[in-house]
């Protein structure tokens, strides 16, 4: 494993004419000046990407005999070989579909929303894309060095320390994932959105109280967590593994292992009352592109929230029974370790317009694997979590 990645970007310029343009020389630009700064950085913070490489290795040596053979099964299971899940054998399946297929991160410093502070600003130049990777190795190297901090029993016991985060240290070039409305932000919410966004604040505020299981968020109880739609970077393991069949495209998440199995074979969707949390996925090509649609999101009136990777709310609705969801992603080859990725989300009845995003799927490295993310193996998360807020409580009567 590697802490310091480096992608740099050629500025597109802004118009519809030019948008084949900016794609092309996004990725053509991952060259051998590319990897020259690559190795100048690697050699000058070698010490440091030693000293994490050890410690990421003794993880690894510890996960390698209950994992091995996870994914092998998996490739097995779609009547694949290990040498065409990767994606390897050439432009084309055996049956003739575009290939797809491989184990992808899509990590990215880049926001979902376009910063206020940089404007109208949609892409950044070469040399801003250097000095933000820059930027990102300076404080991971800081962190790393930094002494420990200790907590104290009864106060905040804080989170993971920087050496768990993964959000990697390469830009998209463009400043922000949000690519439509061209402000890089979201729209604004319709009346009845923000009627149920507020309502959904105030039954579930992040801190509490919480009554039952039901009233934490969906990774703290392991339901989902990064499997989309759509795909959005957080603070780790944003790794996605892509197989094929003649009939079928998996895709497999690395965090609480979410899988979706989308059909190719024009197969109707699901009734309206069949809500899935990973949704109703239907494929299909546009000339070398994967198109899929996903309806039936399942709402919920629990917390939903940004340590979900749901960030924009769509599972979020306080109890909502409207299926007004649509999301519809695009997978495109641009070479041999990458996918371009973009995403469409239609939701009249929380949002006053359609929002689009785009992202690369990077290629892991041949040392990379995605592995378990066994959930609820030493989750003491629910139990503390309800403990907690009784514990609040008895504190609470005591006082009166």
């Amino acid at each position: 494993m590697s802490v310091v990645e480096i992608v740099t970007i050629v500025a597109g310029v802004s118009g519809v004419m030019f948008a084949g343009w900016r794609i092309a020389a996004y990725y053509a630009k991952l060259n051998a000046d590319a990897h020259k700064a690559l190795g100048d950085r690697i050699e000058a913070n070698g010490h440091a990407i030693a000293r994490v490489e050890g410690k990421v290795d003794t993880l690894i040596e510890m996960m390698k005999s209950r994992i091995a053979g996870v994914f092998l099964f998996a490739v097995a299971a779609v009547g694949l070989s290990p040498v065409e899940a990767a994606g390897q054998g050439g432009q084309r399946t055996p049956w003739g579909d575009p290939d797809l297929q491989g184990a992808y991160s899509f990590k990215t410093t880049t926001p979902l929303q376009r910063p206020e502070s940089v404007g109208d600003k949609e892409f950044l130049t070469d040399e801003e894309v250097a000095a933000q990777e820059q930027a990102v190795i300076d404080r991971n190297l800081e962190l790393l060095n930094a002494p420990p901090e200790r907590t104290t029993a009864g106060g905040n016991v804080g989170a993971y320390n920087n050496f768990w985060m993964e959000a990697g240290t390469r830009s998209t070039g463009r400043t922000s994932i949000i690519s439509e409305p061209r402000n890089g932000r979201l729209p604004a919410p319709t009346p009845a959105g923000q009627r149920r966004h507020a309502a959904h604040r105030a039954a579930f505020p992040i801190n509490g109280p919480f009554d039952s299981w039901e009233d934490v968020e969906l990774n703290d109880r392991c339901l989902t967590w990064l499997a989309g739609p759509p795909l959005l970077p957080t603070f780790y393991n944003n790794n996605v593994m892509l197989l094929q069949t003649p009939g079928h495209v998996v895709l497999h998440v690395e965090m609480v292992h979410g899988t979706r199995i989308i059909p190719l074979d024009g197969r109707p969707g699901l009734a309206t009352d069949v809500r899935q949390w990973l949704g109703d996925g239907r494929g299909r090509w546009d000339g070398d592109t994967l198109v899929v649609e996903t309806r039936n999101i399942r709402r919920t009136a629990a917390n939903a929230s940004i340590g979900g990777a749901d960030p924009i709310l769509l599972r979020a609705s306080n109890g909502s029974p409207e299926d007004t969801i649509t999301v519809t992603e695009r997978f495109t080859r641009i070479d041999a370790g990458t996918l371009h990725y973009e995403f469409t989300i239609d939701d009249p009845a929380t949002w006053t317009r359609s929002f689009s995003g785009e992202l690369p799927l990077v290629a892991l490295e041949p040392d990379e694997a995605l592995y378990e993310y066994a959930c609820h193996e030493g989750n003491y998360a629910l139990p503390n979590i309800l403990a907690g807020s009784r514990a609040d409580e008895q504190a609470e009567a005591a006082s009166r």
